[in-house]
């Protein structure tokens, strides 16, 4: 490159991304492929509107390109044109999910999603985002004794309240989803049921977590988590939803709509062949294996944190991602902590600590957490980029063992962390 600015930035990134133990569950690498696609010439071409009736001239191949991105979507998931619609065009998942609202939601009518600081999205009705400015928010909670979602309840408010859509699917949740029992809750209010399958598409993609496109009116993902693809949102729409042809909707027409020109302009032609590369990937019989191993690697990690004494929220994991309450679990598995009266450290602190040492996780609040937003009870974390790297439940061991180290006994692991690094180094 000429800007050697820029450039170094760049290196310095990739030397730090191939240093450092990633457990951010919304992180991956994405593959070579999808790197080349993003910065392919497609980057250059204007191409608002969708194939064949587009506002600019030049579009022969990205129509194509488009065109065979929604294909292998339809294909990574098993599904037929003839049932689901498929729109690639969405920047990215926040607003993709807007898209949806506008879509099939009048304004000022109300919308129900799992509370923020519970494990859902700010996109699904949080007080700070325009989801909950343009529509009511009627927010859904855990079960405070098991952590978990209580299907009970979520239908005693969606009764309650009647909203237009529910939405399942979340960003810290470690159990799998029952998408039966909220057809069933959307059914008998005559909701949509929305599901934002972002963290766990990959999962579901190889075949290791329940479908939802048995149940859903509606489907976003974003294409870089468990996909390991670029930074993008799909949305995929039921031709034969019974609540849209009941209200003469056209599903797929109205998603479309709303997101051109609905909400945005022109399309990322580059984004879209990385998304087509993406998907190709996850029909690979390669994949499923793939898949597999995150939910084994997670369930390893999260059985040894839980042997050094870390308490995890809804007592672990059934997907890709682990809650921790180190507030609690700092406290309680350090003997030296307990007997000095101390009390365990935020999950602020324990981001930063574990990041000194090369172990990048994210602060997160945990369900009914007393602790602010910003200096949480809890850490979340997951296997999905661990997984692409080649590491396998051995290296979970380890893992887990660094991270006790440093914050159980305030060791610094930096040494072991770049060491186990290098066994497994990145493409880039």
């Amino acid at each position: 490159m000429k800007d050697k600015e820029i450039e170094n930035l760049i290196k310095a990134e990739i030397k730090r991304q191939n240093e450092t133990i990633n457990l951010i569950p919304s992180e991956n690498f994405a593959s070579l492929d999808v790197h080349k696609a993003l910065g392919s010439v497609f980057n250059n071409k204007y191409c608002e509107g969708y194939p064949k009736a587009r506002y600019y001239g030049g579009n022969e191949f990205v129509d194509e390109l488009e065109i065979l991105t929604k294909e292998r979507s339809l294909k990574a998931f098993g599904l037929k044109e003839e049932d689901w619609g498929v729109n690639v065009q969405p920047y990215s998942g926040s607003p993709a999910n807007l898209a949806i609202y506008v879509a099939l939601v009048p304004l000022g009518e109300k919308i129900m999603g799992l509370q923020l600081d519970m494990g859902g999205h700010l996109t699904h009705g949080h007080k700070v985002s325009f989801t909950a400015k343009a529509w009511v928010s009627t927010p859904y909670t855990l079960n405070k004794e098991t952590e978990e979602l209580d299907y009970d309840d979520i239908r005693r408010l969606a009764v309650e309240n009647k909203p237009k859509i529910i939405v399942a699917g979340y960003t810290a949740y470690p159990k799998i989803i029952d998408f039966e029992k909220f057809r069933k809750i959307c059914d008998e209010v005559g909701a949509y049921l929305m599901v934002d399958m972002s963290h766990f598409a990959g999962l579901v993609a190889g075949g290791v977590y329940p479908t939802p496109f048995k149940y859903a009116d509606v489907i976003m993902t974003t294409a870089h988590k468990t996909l390991r693809g670029p930074r993008a949102g799909v949305i995929f729409s039921n031709r034969k939803s019974e609540i849209a042809n009941r209200a003469g909707v056209d599903i797929v027409k109205a998603i479309d709509k709303a997101v051109f020109p609905g909400l945005q302009g022109g399309p990322h032609a580059n984004q879209i062949a990385a998304i087509g590369v993406v998907m190709e990937e996850a029909a690979r019989p390669e994949f499923k294996e793939y898949a597999k191993q995150i939910v084994l690697n997670a369930k390893t990690l999260a059985a040894e944190l839980k042997n050094f004494g870390f308490r995890l929220v809804a007592g672990g994991t059934e997907t890709h991602l682990i809650l921790v309450d180190v507030a609690s679990s700092t406290h309680s598995a350090s003997s030296l902590q307990a007997s000095s009266g101390r009390e365990g450290i935020s999950g602020a602190e324990a981001s930063d600590q574990l990041e000194k040492n090369g172990i990048i996780v994210n602060k997160n609040t945990i369900p009914y957490d007393a602790r602010k937003p910003m200096d949480p009870s809890g850490i979340r974390m997951g296997t999905p980029a661990l997984t692409t790297r080649g590491m396998k439940e051995g290296e979970m061991k380890l893992v887990a063992k660094l991270i006790a180290e440093v914050l159980l006994e305030k060791k610094d692991v930096s040494t072991e962390v770049r060491n186990l690094c290098a066994k497994f180094p990145l493409d880039y």
